[in-house]
């Protein structure tokens, strides 16, 4: 085995002696001071105005509750207008406290400091969000399925959620929450709390969320949205223009569960539902507890793509069970969950899938940290104040994080692993962890264990090192290695497009015959490509993200008006954001690409808005 740099080694020593991995430098919250434990929501939807309006009650839990004197209580907010605050006095008295909101942070937001008199045990704020709130997408009629009503949907990850709700945003907090909602008749409420399958759209809508969950979690729908059931503790809520599409591609949730329970404990969250939103949803799915939020960019038609729904719902233990405290250690909630995911989708469709989509994940990996600086590619990330969270949000936490874990499972066995993952989450449950706590929890219940396995060096090595250590060993799959030969008899003209035995091929097949496609391919190959098998205006995503970058390159110019309805249509960031990149590469491509920005950010998230925009200000510089 080879030395690791000495920098990797000192950066895994100084772990054990850091201050404390589990300040998060993205919150100007105070936890160790003071901490909300439950929130009361009543809020009011204007879709005219575009603003949630109505008051947050906030029941906190002090330190040193007996402390005397005044003390400010520090919560999280991003342009949200703070009308008015109040304390609960001993006596259950409501009094007006003074509160203060200081210059906004370009990333952080505002420090709402709320001056109170003393250690007071609840604190109201009555507030409204801005139309621009970034953790808010406002969609008119014309940009929904159904075309007749509007549609609200939250995405709370990173830090979004202080854009709707004054708060400690901070994974490090967890507390419950209930909630009245309010919105025009005829349109339905849903939120990451009990949604009731028989609820009626009469305008008035009340939630309760029992367990205890960080504020990324917190999660709001409205719109025309219908229900059918899967299973009898689960189902999925659409627009009705989606729904017996979406209840069919997610038929196998019900088995999902199953597997996923038999592995890793109980289900603790009650109901798991699915809430099929817009093409403009900018993300592939969101773990909202009880009420996953899912794009309908996966609903193929043959399943192929359901890899998502396990691992939505494998963040019912990885994730939303077990949360990482800071951002900094967002592997613990990804690397965990596409671990578990790939275990699900084993177990269902067999390990040659599986294996798949892990060979798939570990070539973007790959391609990833090639364009990372090493400080970023380890898992354990060092402090990064000034810097969005969400860079921490790629293929390090996912890919590197699962392939540790898959690690782990050789070394010890998967009977042996399987068990101290079931233990890991057991003993953890609702709890918010750091890296130095698994590790900690590691070398306790396995390496002890089976000691000789796994060395501190080896460990180092993943947690701590630069790109993928020696003990790396990647996935092999056999359907992927006869891609990659009726790959190259194409490429060498040993055999035409048309002639290639593609029968029965599934979407991660063609994902792979894609992209290991030579970068300086010509359009003419191109075009029997696409004779062949119609890549352009493909209604799968995953092709589409593909294939459009590779046009945009190539110089397929034909392609272009398929690409352009491509990016009007759909605001997933992960299918866009690659040809936006490929046509930001010329002068021409970049004025194309300027054109469809401004016709399609209306139909974006703001978070897509933001990562389009950063794209295009990058390739003018």
């Amino acid at each position: 085995m080879r030395l690791l740099p000495a920098l990797a080694l000192a950066a895994f020593a100084c772990m054990a002696h850091a201050a404390d991995r589990a300040h998060d430098e993205h919150s100007f919250a105070e936890p160790r001071l003071v901490r909300i434990t439950a929130t009361d929501l009543d809020l009011r939807v204007d879709f005219d105005q575009r603003v949630l309006r109505g008051q947050a009650i906030h029941r906190l839990e002090w330190a040193t509750p007996a402390a005397p004197g005044p003390v400010d209580l520090v919560l999280d907010t991003r342009e949200l207008t703070i009308e008015r605050v109040q304390a609960r006095a001993a006596e259950g008295r409501w009094q007006p406290v003074e509160f203060s909101l200081a210059e906004a942070d370009p990333i952080l937001g505002s420090r709402l400091s709320i001056h109170l008199p003393q250690r007071l045990p609840e604190v109201r704020i009555r507030y409204r969000s801005s139309p621009a709130a970034s953790g808010l997408q406002w969609l008119p009629p014309a940009l929904t399925a159904g075309g007749r009503q509007p549609l609200l949907f939250s995405q709370s990850q990173a830090i979004h959620a202080r854009s709707w709700v004054p708060l400690q945003d901070t994974p490090g907090v967890r507390f419950t929450y209930t909630a009245r909602i309010r919105t025009a008749p005829g349109l339905m409420a849903l939120m990451s709390a009990d949604n009731d399958p028989a609820a009626q759209p009469d305008g008035d809508f009340r939630f309760t969320m029992p367990q205890p969950i960080p504020s990324y979690l917190l999660a709001l729908a409205v719109g025309d949205f219908r229900f059918r059931p899967i299973t009898e503790r689960g189902g999925v809520w659409a627009e009705p223009a989606l729904l017996e599409r979406a209840a069919a591609e997610f038929a196998d949730t019900g088995r999902m569960i199953e597997v996923a329970e038999s592995l890793y404990g109980p289900y603790r969250w009650g109901r798991y539902d699915l809430l099929v939103l817009p093409p403009s949803f900018p993300f592939g799915g969101m773990e909202n507890p009880r009420l996953s939020f899912i794009t309908p960019t996966i609903l193929t038609g043959d399943r192929s793509l359901v890899s998502l729904i396990a691992h939505e719902l494998a963040h019912s233990w990885s994730g939303n069970l077990v949360t990482n405290a800071s951002w900094k250690d967002f592997w613990l909630n990804e690397g965990f969950t596409t671990y578990v995911e790939n275990r699900i989708v084993e177990a269902l469709f067999g390990a040659e899938r599986a294996a798949m989509e892990t060979a798939i994940g570990q070539a973007a990996l790959r391609e990833t940290l090639a364009g990372l600086p090493p400080e970023r590619q380890v898992l354990a990330l060092p402090p990064f104040p000034g810097r969005d969270p969400e860079e921490a949000l790629n293929d390090v936490a996912y890919v590197k994080g699962q392939w540790f874990l898959q690690f782990l499972e050789q070394r010890f066995g998967r009977e042996a692993f399987d068990a101290f993952l079931r233990r890991w989450f057991d003993a953890h449950a609702f709890q918010s962890v750091t890296t130095d706590d698994f590790l900690a929890f590691l070398r306790r219940e396995l390496m002890a264990r089976q000691p000789g396995r796994v060395s501190e060096a080896e460990l180092a090595a993943w947690i701590a090192g630069p790109g993928l250590p020696p003990s790396a060993t990647p996935v092999v799959s056999t359907r992927l290695a006869a891609v990659d030969a009726a790959r190259a008899d194409w490429l060498e003209r040993r055999s035409t497009a048309a002639d290639l035995d593609t029968e029965g091929w599934v979407t991660q097949q063609w994902v792979h015959f894609l992209e290991d496609l030579p970068a300086d391919i010509g359009a003419e190959r191109l075009v029997e490509l696409d004779a062949a098998f119609r890549f352009t205006g493909t209604p799968n995503g995953e092709i589409a993200e593909r294939w459009y970058p590779i046009t945009v390159r190539a110089g397929y110019f034909e392609a272009r008006p398929a690409l352009a309805q491509f990016l009007r249509q759909v605001g997933r960031r992960k299918l866009i954001l690659p040809t936006y990149r490929a046509l930001a590469e010329t002068p021409d491509g970049l004025a194309f690409a300027r054109s469809l920005f401004q016709q399609a950010a209306p139909g974006y998230h703001p978070i897509t808005r933001a990562s389009v925009q950063a794209v295009l200000d990058a390739a003018a510089r």
